[in-house]
């Protein structure tokens, strides 16, 4: 099994990573500085390094041009993960040994599918079908009307566009603002508490199915896969 190592100091953010990556079934360990994942490295070889840029002390470049110097790590495969969008932050990263550059936020879908061609792994698929999940719902798209179990039951515009964005990515976690982006017009809602009330109305709304919408800690919800 690949171990591989998440170099992140926002606990969310390197939640969400390890529940993308444990979810394919690899060992991830995480730690938030650059010390620590110096001294995780000498001790226990990962197979991968998922890396933020800025870091509290000294940054992930630093450790990344040290893994590059070192001639036992010089081909440890590395991802780089960073909120620096800008096209010369790409490639600084990507001279600096960066096998990968992942922009933050970032899809847990397309991090797996860097990850998986990194380590030689079978790609994941990216166009799953529908999560066994979804089967107890039934979205009619054309009238906003739901059936759960086999039962129409009655639900909120808001909460149907909601349902209807998870069901359609049974793979995928959002966060609180993805899911503001999505459900309402640009703009209109800004308050993130907004969506957990909502969360809280479908999970009502759904009754004896309410645990398919799964709360993911510190990243955000998703539809369950069972």
């Amino acid at each position: 099994m690949p171990l591989i190592l998440i170099v992140e100091d926002e606990p969310a953010v390197a939640e969400l990573v390890k529940f993308a990556l444990g979810a394919h079934g690899w060992d991830c360990c995480i730690v938030a500085t650059v010390s620590l994942a110096w001294e995780f490295i000498q001790a226990r070889r990962p197979h991968l390094v998922v890396l933020d840029w800025m870091l509290r002390g000294q940054s992930g470049l630093h450790l990344l041009l040290r893994i590059r110097s070192e001639s036992a790590l010089c081909r440890l495969p590395v991802v780089m993960l960073s909120g620096r969008t800008a096209e010369q932050d790409r490639i600084d990263g990507l001279n600096s040994g960066a096998d990968a550059y992942v922009t933050k936020p970032f899809s847990p879908r397309e991090l797996l599918a860097r990850a998986s061609s990194l380590l030689g792994a079978s790609p994941p698929d990216l166009t799953p079908p529908l999560s066994p999940a979804a089967a107890r719902l039934a979205l009619d798209e054309a009238h906003g009307t739901l059936r759960v179990d086999g039962r129409w039951v009655p639900i909120g515009a808001v909460e149907f566009r909601m349902l209807q964005l998870l069901v359609a990515n049974p793979r995928e976690v959002f966060s609180r603002g993805q899911l503001l982006g999505h459900i309402w017009e640009s703009g209109s809602v800004t308050d993130e508490r907004t969506v957990d009330v909502v969360v809280l109305r479908l999970r009502k709304v759904l009754g004896p199915a309410r645990s398919l919408v799964k709360t993911v800690r510190g990243a955000g919800y998703m539809l369950a896969e069972s």
